[in-house]
């Protein structure tokens, strides 16, 4: 039978690999948004695989980098929300599941009108912990549906949109 301490001490020790593992995919999201590339493959272990779907990416994360430099390319801004997250961890191997929204604002096109898409995902992940650092080994993106909401007014004074995406963004300021 575990004494109290050593139950207490593999809780705590759950809770902070848990929040690690949490941390990693709000590092992503971030990586994406600010198209902050070094982030990016921080959040993955070399070796790793990102599955976004037949037709989109399957592959490594130097690919998906490149993928993803091209892609964002598309959009005005992208804004991923986390919602729920689930982690399970056993030793040095985890499974995740986040659920997301990601925003997607596209330039208007030739009718003049800017677009919004918006897409309900979940991030579904193996992790595993190498030389005591969690990071993706395998993602699996799953879309569970998806819009594309016109954006036909805007309310916000221009001078708010400060956001960058690039390192120049103020959220890098420390």
């Amino acid at each position: 039978m575990q004494s109290r301490d050593s139950r207490t001490e593999e809780a705590l020790r759950d809770l902070l690999d848990e929040a690690a593992i949490k941390k990693v995919h709000l590092r992503y999201c971030r990586a994406i948004d600010r198209r902050d590339w070094d982030l990016l493959r921080s959040c993955y272990h070399p070796d790793a695989i990102d599955d976004h779907g037949a037709g989109e990416y399957v592959g490594g994360v130097e690919g998906l980098i490149e993928y993803c430099k091209k892609g964002t390319l598309n959009f005005l801004s992208t804004t991923h929300l986390t919602g729920n997250q689930l982690v399970e961890v056993a030793g040095d191997i985890a499974w995740a599941e986040h659920y997301a929204r990601a925003f997607h604002r596209v330039p208007a096109g030739s009718d003049g009108v800017a677009k919004d898409l918006v897409c309900n995902a979940r991030y579904v992940d193996r992790f595993e912990r190498r030389n005591g650092e969690w990071r993706i080994a395998k993602r699996v993106i799953i879309v569970d549906s998806e819009r594309v909401d016109p954006v036909r007014e805007s309310w916000t004074d221009p001078a708010q949109f400060r956001g960058r995406r690039d390192g120049a963004d103020p959220s890098y300021e420390r």
